[in-house]
């Protein structure tokens, strides 16, 4: 198999939940791998600005960090009434009839504080100081549910571009984070969602959540002015840290500092975004399959585990895989693509 190297490029392999693997088939399958040619890396030019389309319509990329990404002491964050989510045109009872019957639906739904993404800045390159500044507002899980995830969401931005030049204006946008995980020999980290989640139920999506209000400032009550940017700041990059060692069953002295890529957007929940980091693990991809197989505080979300060789990530769109991976995945790959990822 090592002589294959020199001339295959893409090595992905999955394992299930119950210790086998499932693979993809083309071009060329060999004892359970899946192995792609190498070729020629194409040129990553993405302008600093917003929002930037990418070959795949379920997502748009929001802002890209500098190369190599950005560390917890280079982002800042505001938090202010003004970031919030518009009242919807007549009033908020669409949300509340949403909400009331998707539980009746699904009964084990719970509210819960989020964060919303407004709008991000990069300042000038060589600039003093925090490179990125977040706009955030605050909003709920029952709030997405009945603006992002409504069967209006369309006819929303288009009203939120026409009352107030933003499309997202009366959508909720709660912000997530998402982790390009790399194992110590060099494997991006991908899980099989369980088809019991509520979003994207079966697909391929990387380790990732939400940051949690309550986790800075607990309690009911949550005022705007009650929120250290700074400890925002730090929720955000510790959340996706929680995440891997929930979702995954990684220890978390295993991971290293995250490295925030950049933001992307998810078209198809209206587009929600989502921060994407860079994140690496000391341990090798089988010790991590070995962790992940014996459970986890998450375990229930997915049912299996997947590597993709770092070095063949900028080839995976080529793939049958591609077509699996949730939007917020491919939004992922593309950023640590552009960012963090180097031609071999």
């Amino acid at each position: 198999m090592s002589g294959s190297r020199s001339l295959w490029l893409l090595l992905i392999r999955h394992f299930t939940g119950y210790g086998g693997a499932e693979c993809w088939g083309n071009p060329q399958e060999v004892s359970g791998w899946l192995w792609v040619p190498k070729g020629d890396r194409p040129g990553c030019d993405l302008p600093q600005g917003c929002p930037v389309p990418t070959m795949d319509p379920e997502v748009s990329l929001l802002l890209q960090c500098p190369q190599g990404g950005l560390l917890e002491e280079q982002v800042r964050a505001e938090l202010s009434p003004a970031y919030d989510r518009r009242p919807l045109p007549g009033g908020d009872k669409a949300i509340a009839a949403v909400w009331e019957s998707r539980l009746q639906a699904q009964p084990w739904l719970f509210d819960a504080p989020k964060f919303r993404l407004h709008s991000a800045t990069l300042v000038p390159a060589g600039s003093p100081g925090p490179q990125l500044l977040l706009h955030l507002g605050l909003t709920s899980y029952r709030d997405f549910l009945g603006t992002n995830w409504a069967s209006s969401a369309s006819w929303l931005q288009q009203q939120g571009s026409a009352d107030w030049g933003d499309k997202q204006a009366y959508l909720a946008d709660p912000l997530g984070v998402g982790a390009a995980l790399a194992t110590s020999d060099d494997f991006l980290v991908f899980l099989r969602r369980s088809q019991q989640v509520a979003e994207a139920p079966g697909l391929v999506d990387v380790p990732g959540g939400h940051p949690e209000p309550q986790a800075v400032c607990p309690g009911d009550s949550l005022l705007h002015k009650d929120f250290p940017g700074e400890l925002v700041v730090h929720e955000l990059f510790s959340s996706v840290l929680q995440e891997i060692c929930d979702e995954v069953n990684l220890p978390l002295l295993t991971l290293s500092q995250p490295l925030l890529l950049g933001i992307a957007r998810n078209e198809t929940s209206a587009g929600r975004a989502s921060a994407e980091f860079y994140i690496q693990c000391s341990l090798t991809s089988e010790q991590v399959r070995k962790y992940y197989m014996s459970g986890g505080p998450e375990a229930h979300e997915s049912t299996g585990i997947i590597f993709v060789e770092t070095q063949s990530v900028w080839r995976l769109q080529e793939t049958e895989m591609w077509a699996e991976l949730c939007p917020s995945a491919k939004g992922a790959i593309f950023l640590y693509n552009r960012v963090q990822g180097s031609p071999t």
